[in-house]
């Protein structure tokens, strides 16, 4: 496979496919797309917009992004839960029932975060007092927790809460019920997700590695081992047999891709589209970009976010935006939601070597303009342009 058509590929098993929907979106749509991409990740930083409602903006176009939220937190008929994916992240709630071993591994405390594991080993009569303070309440953020008739004292430490709460988001206890300008409010798992998926079995390990790396073959279309594993973030050692009985049973298909070192696989059925015609932001933690050492390979196009690095040490920006353009990535874009003012402010364009820069202004003009109606801000203001060198 050529490294153009593995592009084209890959750019379709993630939405690039086909035009976006002219007509309304509509919920099922939302649904649909999480469905395709598997998961969305979530980032808490707001200097355009959260970074899961993006994603949806970059393959649909303009949408209500109440749809995602009525989808993920919508009551006991919701079609979206919030667990650890890839990062923590959005998922189909038919995936719950594929994640239930690493939520058993984190009972066992392996991987979840080290703090954690051990808060849940040595504080777990706390953990189980906290899970009580639940289900007799309802649904608790956690400035709320230990604040009831039957929990005043001031040993609730919110450290210690929060801490709590995260080993039993961890372990499958309890999860998202709903947020509060972004602060998360939980309640047991059982009381919020539909009672299908609570009753569903459990699968078994292996297959339920084996379900995730479907799922994650089909969103990549064309992936290395590696790639593939990185989706669910799955250990090399859970991965890598999973992988070879994909292989034997013809859901993956293996693939050289020029310039990429060793074995890549398709996923079965894939077929390599003429061309591409696409036209998207993206999110710094969209699904086609998060794997920088992929994204390297398919594109050329090496990426890092630089919002924890000094201002005066960064080399594009604040929140830059990756542009794609047909099927290629052809510039980097630093924006910004201003919000009081009501503006759209690019505060720098890094085109790519190469690059028609007329064409590439052309498609990124409608695209920004877009962005900033479906964001309800009244203007686009253009910052500085540099070509990249």
């Amino acid at each position: 496979m050529s490294l153009p058509e593995a592009r084209r590929v890959a750019l379709a098993a993630q939405g690039f496919g086909r035009q976006r929907p002219a007509r309304d979106i509509v919920k099922a749509d939302v649904v649909r797309t999480v469905r395709a991409l598997g998961l969305l990740q979530i980032d808490s930083v707001n200097a355009l917009v959260r970074s899961h409602y993006l994603p949806l903006f970059s393959r649909l176009g303009a949408y209500a992004m109440p749809l995602l939220d009525e989808a993920a937190y919508g009551g006991r008929r919701r079609q979206v839960f919030e667990y650890w994916g890839h990062e923590a992240s959005l998922l189909p709630v038919e995936c719950q029932p594929l994640l239930r071993w690493r939520m058993q591994r984190a009972k066992n405390g392996d991987g979840t975060w080290g703090n954690v594991a051990r808060f849940g080993r040595d504080r777990a009569v706390f953990c189980a007092e906290v899970l009580a303070e639940i289900r007799d309440r309802g649904p608790l953020g956690v400035s709320e927790i230990g604040t009831g008739d039957r929990r005043k004292g001031s040993w609730w430490g919110w450290s210690e809460g929060k801490i709590a709460l995260e080993w039993l988001f961890w372990t499958g206890q309890v999860t998202t019920h709903s947020r509060r300008r972004f602060e998360r409010v939980y309640d047991l798992t059982e009381r919020v997700l539909p009672q299908a998926v609570v009753d569903a079995p459990t699968p078994v390990v292996e297959d339920a590695h084996r379900n995730l790396l479907r799922i994650a073959s089909l969103a990549m279309g064309v992936a290395t081992e590696r790639d593939l594993r990185d989706y669910f973030r799955l250990s090399p050692a859970d991965a890598r047999a999973r992988v070879a009985e994909l292989v034997e049973s013809r859901d993956l298909v293996p693939v050289q891709v020029e310039g990429w070192k060793g074995t890549s696989y398709l996923a079965a059925g894939t077929s390599v589209p003429a061309r591409i015609e696409a036209r998207a932001l993206l999110s710094p933690f969209d699904s086609l970009v998060w794997f920088r050492d992929r994204l390297q390979r398919l594109f050329d196009f090496h990426y890092r976010i630089e919002i924890y690095t000094p201002a005066h040490k960064r080399i594009h920006g604040y929140y830059v935006l990756p542009f794609l353009l047909h099927d290629d990535l052809v510039a980097r874009v630093d924006l910004k939601s201003d919000r009081e003012a009501g503006k759209l402010r690019v505060i720098a364009t890094h085109y790519e070597p190469d690059v028609d820069r007329r064409a590439v202004d052309a498609g990124l003009r409608d695209e920004l303009d877009l962005l900033a109606r479906w964001l309800g801000l009244r203007a686009v203001v253009r910052g500085r342009a540099r070509k990249k060198s």
